[in-house]
């Protein structure tokens, strides 16, 4: 690959996820101190972008892959985006933030398929060449944490009170339209398939995988993914929030430790496959879930801050463990016919009808240990995720048989890793 190519893949990556980090983060925070969300009012706004991911086949499935080159397609929906981050800055009301944010969610899914589109296509060898371009994605997000903590301020308590988190969507959104022109200068990626090619929903969703489920450790897999989502939705949602109303400074800033241990934690997964395993591997994934869950309880912002710090920074357990695990055990599942579509399957599973539910359950828990203005019981509000957590596990670790008769091997975990996605 040239290293101009290189360069415009790196700046691609690198921008497509600091929209993303720029806003999403905070979005939490922001519903309720500025727009006076109810939790369930947040749950619904959250999982737009449930509805993005499911949405998100049928726009990669029906255009991008048939008429229009990716990064065509990429530009588009960025500069669309820009303009709706701008809506959102506008909104006052959540009423009026909802539509747009659905809209926007639905729009930006898509991108995530697409990048990757645009990256593979310029690869002779993506094993190897895709991760030191998708890092550029978790920095992006990384970054824009920092600026928003460290360089403008605006997640601290006086400014938040002041409403200047608002001022992320501004940022996302200007990061948004430098992105959808620079995309149309990016390396031509055209349509795989023929335009009179005919692609099926149950090609688009994944349904063509269905058959995985026959195997039964493959089954509890696939439950245990969309039941695991429920705590994750907690963290998603109500993780900013928390910190924030219990006076942790800076927490947007200190939230990005957790995307930091995502990438060290990516780098030891090869080993932790060879050493230990998928079951093991992925049993570890779900107990940092609930050790997260139970140091956010009891851990406050003064002396026993550092428990707050350690369970940030158990993300990249949370998250490496579980979901790029179970992404690299779907691909040696799937054999080569159904691998797309296995991924697509546990996608939907996962992002779609797993985060869906968790959005709801923690809308819906977070109003009942409601105290008063910004005052809640978060004990409980933990504890409950973290039960669930373990439940998981237990479920797991009771029906998932560990004797496969095909052993992943730190080689196929390694390749696997090429094809993961970092949020």
């Amino acid at each position: 690959m040239k290293s101009t190519i290189r360069i415009q893949l790196s700046i691609m990556m690198f921008l497509n996820f600091f929209i993303w980090g720029g806003w999403f983060v905070t979005l939490g925070t922001y519903l309720t101190n500025n727009l006076d969300a109810t939790g369930a009012q947040s749950g619904n706004v959250f999982s737009t972008q449930s509805w993005g991911a499911i949405i998100a086949p049928f726009i990669i499935g029906l255009i991008a892959d048939k008429y229009i080159n990716a990064e065509k397609i990429l530009g588009a929906l960025h500069i669309a985006g820009a303009f709706l981050m701008y809506q959102l800055y506008n909104s006052t009301d959540i009423s009026v933030f909802y539509p747009y944010v659905l809209v926007y969610m639905i729009l930006y899914m898509p991108t995530l398929a697409l990048v990757n589109s645009v990256s593979f296509n310029q690869m002779s060898n993506p094993e190897k060449e895709f991760s030191s371009i998708r890092v550029f994605g978790t920095l992006g997000w990384i970054i824009a944490g920092l600026l928003i903590s460290y360089l403008f301020h605006w997640d601290s308590p006086e400014n938040t009170k002041q409403g200047l988190l608002k001022n992320t969507f501004l940022m996302s959104g200007a990061a948004s339209l430098l992105l959808g022109l620079f995309s149309f200068t990016l390396p031509k990626t055209p349509p795989t398939k023929r335009s009179g090619e005919k692609v099926s929903i149950r090609q688009l969703l994944g349904l063509d995988a269905l058959g995985l489920l026959k195997d039964r450790n493959f089954a509890v897999f696939f439950i245990a993914s969309i039941l695991i989502c429920i705590p994750l939705a907690f963290y998603y949602q109500t993780a900013h929030p928390f910190l924030s109303n219990i006076g942790m400074g800076r927490p947007t800033g200190k939230m990005a430790i957790g995307q930091v241990s995502e990438l060290l934690f990516l780098l030891l997964l090869p080993v932790f496959f060879s050493r230990f395993g998928f079951k093991k591997t992925i049993l570890i994934g779900m107990l940092a879930w609930a050790v997260r869950y139970v140091l956010f309880a009891f851990g406050d912002a003064g002396d026993l801050s550092f428990m707050l710090l350690i369970g940030i920074a158990l993300h990249g357990i949370c998250y490496d463990f579980f979901f790029v695990s179970g992404q690299i055990y779907t691909n040696s599942k799937a054999g080569e016919q159904y691998k797309s579509a296995a991924q697509g399957l546990i996608t939907l599973a996962t992002y779609g009808v797993g985060m869906l539910i968790g959005f709801a359950v923690a809308g819906k828990i977070t109003d009942a240990y409601k105290i008063s203005e910004n005052v809640f019981d978060y004990k409980m509000i933990w504890l409950i995720p973290a039960g669930i957590a373990f439940a998981v596990l237990l479920i797991f670790a009771l029906f998932f048989n560990s004797k496969e008769k095909k052993q992943i091997t730190e080689g196929e975990a390694e390749t696997g890793l090429a094809a993961t996605k970092l949020t």
